[in-house]
C-alpha cells in the first residue's frame, strides 16, 4: 500500500480502518487502527491470539481440544486491494486480512484455506466463479419480544413498500462498496428479504459475503431495525437459506454447459457436481454448521433434505437451473448452505469436494424431478436418494469420516473447527429454538 490511499483516506474523513477476520464459529471479528497510525501496521498488520480460532459463537473461551491455547500470538495482515470506505458507518473503513506466521500462511487461517483450493482448481484447468444468494429478516421490537416488520407473503409489492427506505439504503450502499446487486424481492417468510449480488470469483465471492452481512446488519440498525441471516427464526415461518451459485470457467470460457453432454452438462461439471454430493453429509458440518440450520432443513421446505440433483427441482440440494436460451446451464446452486458458514470455509470445501469429483471422473447420475419427499422408502432407495443429517452432531461425525475434506483442510484446521462446532452441538443441541435465537440472533 502506497502513500496515496492514505492520503484518499484522510481526504475522505476516515478515522479508523478495521481489519477483519472471521473465524471458526462465523463471527466477524475486526481491529480497528487509526489512520494516523497506520503507516506502522500497513506491511506487519495487527497481532491476534491464536487462540481466537479455537473459539465457539457462546462465549470468547478457547476449547481445549482445539491445539489452541493461550500462548502464541500471529499477524492479522490486511490485503489493501479489499480496503473500502464504510458508506454505513462515516469515518471507518474495512480492510480483510490474512493470518500469517514467520512471514507464511497461518495454518488455521479460512482465507487462506479457501486461497489453496482456488489453487487446485487452477492445477485442474479451470477457475471458480461464485455468489451467495443471501435471505435475511428485518425485525423489530414487539410486545412479545421480536417479531417481523410485516405480515407479507413472498414476493407481495406491500412489503417493498413497507421495507422501501431500508432496502434501499442496503442497495446503495452494497454499490457504494463496488458490490453489485442484481435484483431484490421479498422473501416467503413475513418480513424477509432477498438481494442476490454479482457473481465473481471464489475469493471476491467470500470477501463480498463478509461485507454483505455486515453492511444488511448495520444498516437496519440505522432505520432503528434488526437483521439476521439465522437460519430459522421462527418455528412456523419460512428458514433463511444462503444458497451458493457457482461455475466453472477457462478464461472467458463458462465450462457448464455442453450441448451435446448429458442434460446439457459438460462432463467436468457432472463430475464436479457428483464430487458434491458424494461428500455432501461431510460437507454439511462446513456449510449448514450451526444447531439452528437443521431446524430449516426439513422435507418440503425447499432446502435439500435429501442427496441428489435436479433440473429446477427446488428440493434438490443441488440445483441446476436451465437456461433456454443457451447452449445449456450457465451456473448451479447448493441449497443446502446458509448463513451461519464461514463463506471461506464453506465456499472452500465445496471446491474440495468438486475437485474430488473430477479427480475421480465420478457420474453424476439421473436427476430427480420429483419431490424426493414424497417418494416411498423403498423408491428412495432404488433411486440412490438418500436422507441428509437431521442434526449438527450427524454432519459432524460424517466430516470426521470422511476421507477428503479434512485433509482439504488440513489437520490443524480441521481439528480446530471441529473442536468449536462440537462444543457448539453439545451447548446447544438441547435447546428450545427461543433460546436458541437468543444467542444467535446477532451473531448471524
Amino acid at each position: 500500500m502506497a502513500d496515496e490511499p492514505l492520503h484518499v483516506l484522510e481526504a475522505g474523513g476516515v478515522r479508523f480502518v478495521r481489519i477483519e477476520w472471521c473465524d471458526n464459529a462465523n463471527v466477524i471479528r475486526a481491529k480497528a487502527i487509526h489512520t494516523t497510525m497506520l503507516p506502522h501496521f500497513m506491511r506487519h498488520g495487527v497481532g491476534i491470539s491464536a487462540g481466537m480460532m479455537g473459539v465457539p459463537v457462546m462465549f470468547d473461551a478457547v476449547m481445549p481440544d482445539s491445539g489452541l491455547g493461550p500462548v502464541g500470538e500471529v499477524r492479522l495482515i490486511p490485503d489493501w486491494a479489499t480496503l473500502t470506505p464504510l458508506p454505513y458507518a462515516p469515518g471507518h473503513a474495512r480492510v480483510l486480512g490474512d493470518m500469517v506466521l514467520n512471514d507464511k500462511p497461518w495454518a488455521y487461517c479460512p482465507r487462506d484455506f479457501l486461497k489453496r483450493m482456488i489453487a487446485e482448481a487452477a492445477k485442474a484447468g479451470f477457475e471458480i466463479g461464485a455468489a451467495f444468494e443471501n435471505e435475511f429478516y428485518l425485525l423489530r421490537a414487539g410486545l412479545n419480544g421480536i417479531e417481523p416488520v410485516d405480515e407479507t407473503i413472498f414476493a407481495q409489492v406491500l412489503a417493498m413498500d413497507i421495507s422501501r427506505a431500508v432496502i434501499d439504503d442496503i442497495a446503495e450502499s452494497l454499490r457504494a462498496q463496488e458490490i453489485p446487486v442484481e435484483a431484490y424481492y421479498p422473501e416467503s417468510g413475513p418480513g424477509q428479504h432477498e438481494m442476490p449480488v454479482r457473481y465473481t470469483t471464489a475469493l471476491g465471492a467470500a470477501d463480498r459475503q463478509i461485507a454483505f452481512r455486515e453492511t444488511v446488519h448495520a444498516v437496519a440498525m440505522r432505520h432503528g431495525l434488526k437483521a439476521s441471516f439465522l437460519p430459522k427464526i421462527f418455528a412456523d415461518k419460512a428458514g433463511s437459506g444462503c444458497h451458493m451459485h457457482l461455475s466453472l470457467w477457462r478464461g472467458e470460457q463458462n465450462l457448464v454447459a455442453d450441448a451435446n453432454g448429458s442434460w446439457r452438462l459438460s462432463p467436468l461439471v457432472q463430475s464436479f457436481i457428483a464430487g458434491i454430493l458424494a461428500n455432501l453429509p461431510a460437507l454439511m458440518a462446513l456449510t449448514t454448521p450451526s444447531t439452528n440450520s437443521y431446524r430449516r432443513i426439513r422435507p418440503h421446505c425447499w432446502s435439500g433434505a435429501y442427496r441428489c440433483w435436479g433440473l429446477d427441482n427446488r428440493e434438490c440440494p443441488v440445483r441446476v437451473p436451465t437456461n433456454p436460451a443457451g447452449p445449456g446451464p450457465s451456473n448451479f446452486e447448493l441449497k443446502t448452505s446458509d448463513a451461519s458458514a464461514n463463506p471461506y470455509l464453506a465456499l472452500g470445501a465445496v471446491l474440495a469436494a468438486g475437485l474430488d469429483g473430477v479427480r475421480r471422473r465420478l457420474n453424476l447420475g439421473e436427476p430427480v424431478d420429483v419431490d424426493p419427499g414424497n417418494l416411498s422408502d423403498a423408491e428412495r432407495h432404488k433411486r440412490g436418494i438418500a436422507p441428509l443429517p437431521t442434526s449438527l452432531g450427524e454432519a459432524i461425525e460424517q466430516f470426521s469420516s470422511n476421507s477428503v475434506l479434512p485433509a482439504a483442510l488440513g489437520m490443524p484446521l480441521a481439528q480446530a473447527y471441529l473442536a468449536v462446532r462440537w462444543a457448539e452441538w453439545q451447548a446447544l443441541k438441547d435447546a428450545v429454538l427461543a433460546d436458541e435465537v437468543k444467542l444467535l440472533l446477532q451473531r448471524y
